[in-house]
């Protein structure tokens, strides 16, 4: 009962916002990325912004518009009557499983490279065979982090029962809850790593025990797909250049990052470093718009697995209706 009714509040949120929401005073040049300025997996706009990328293919992008989630960013996206949003892509498989004319068109963050799980220095947990009995936070039900230190307690061989998980509210608030000894161990992802590393020590790496997990997505929706094809394409060329600038100029990069973020330069060519040198089973951390369909898969089990995606979804068959590569460019359509 409860699962329905949130994906019933996730439609509601997304025709009230088609229906009640006035249209932005925003330019049609914005695009919406979710957590911008906080969540590195947006990084790439902030170079794209910075270099002049967009308007070099034709999508001349004045803004983004950020929220602090992804169903917020699908309605800003929708009432905005934006062309392209970034978004994790459970949000956008629980909106299409509703009906919305969601279609993913890129997949941007082929893995969860920027986790790691951390305790105090002086803890006597050394790795995650050490968690027995111990508490283990993460931010929200339903969460990707939910998900994560599940998976991640699994595979260390462990059984969920054989830990606590606590729920923080955030990362930051793990961070509290961590100093504060009300958990043992806490998720932390750039750039908070690259800020606190000297302050906590690693016991786990989402690089070196878990697969690859997709992390965003770029969608769009049908009338939009329709009627702005060549600023979509533009979008996502840009991003591309910048994810190619950010591996070969990691330090210029971070230092671009880190205004966008409003970190020191230091943490941003840390964190930028840190995820375009990342590898999970061979695949990168940015990708360059490609679809990784096995991390697609990977994604959605781990969300159905955490009540986030309803337990009867067609995986397979929701890929089929969604991914929509007629946007990418030529060498980068074939599904992988």
């Amino acid at each position: 009962m409860r699962r329905s009714m949130n994906r019933m509040g996730l439609m509601a949120l997304l025709i009230g916002a088609a229906m009640l929401q006035p249209p932005f005073a925003a330019h049609a040049e914005e695009i919406v990325v979710s957590n911008y300025g906080v969540s590195i997996n947006g990084a790439p706009f902030a170079v794209a912004l910075a270099k002049g990328y967009f308007q070099e293919e034709g999508a001349d992008v004045t803004g983004i518009i950020t929220s602090a989630g992804g169903g917020t960013s699908l309605r800003n996206m929708i009432a905005g009557g934006v062309p392209y949003a970034e978004v994790n892509p459970t949000v956008a498989v629980a909106a299409r499983h509703e009906g919305a004319d969601i279609r993913m068109i890129a997949d941007n963050v082929l893995t969860v490279a920027e986790f790691l799980w951390v305790v105090k220095p002086d803890s006597e947990i050394q790795s995650m065979e050490d968690v027995r009995g111990k508490k283990l936070g993460y931010t929200n039900p339903r969460s990707t982090s939910q998900g994560l230190v599940q998976e991640l307690v699994k595979r260390s061989g462990l059984s969920i029962e054989d830990v606590e998980l606590v729920r923080t509210g955030g990362f930051g608030e793990g961070v509290a809850a961590l100093d504060s000894g009300i958990i043992d161990v806490t998720p932390m992802p750039e750039p908070l790593w690259s800020k606190f590393k000297d302050k906590y020590r690693p016991i786990a790496r989402a690089t070196d025990i878990l697969p690859p997990l997709a992390n965003v997505v770029a969608v769009t929706t049908d009338n939009m797909a329709a009627e702005r094809g060549d600023f979509i394409r533009g979008v996502i060329n840009a991003r591309r250049r910048a994810v190619e600038f950010m591996i070969e100029n990691p330090e210029e990069a971070g230092d671009i990052v880190a205004e966008a973020y409003s970190i020191t330069p230091e943490e941003g060519r840390s964190a930028v470093t840190a995820l375009t040198t990342s590898d999970t089973e061979g695949v990168p951390y940015w990708g360059p718009g490609y679809f990784h369909m096995d991390g697609l898969r990977n994604m959605i089990q781990l969300q159905k697995d955490v009540d986030a995606l309803p337990a009867d979804l067609d995986v397979d068959a929701m890929l089929d209706a969604i991914v929509d590569t007629q946007f990418l460019p030529e060498d980068l359509r074939d599904l992988r």
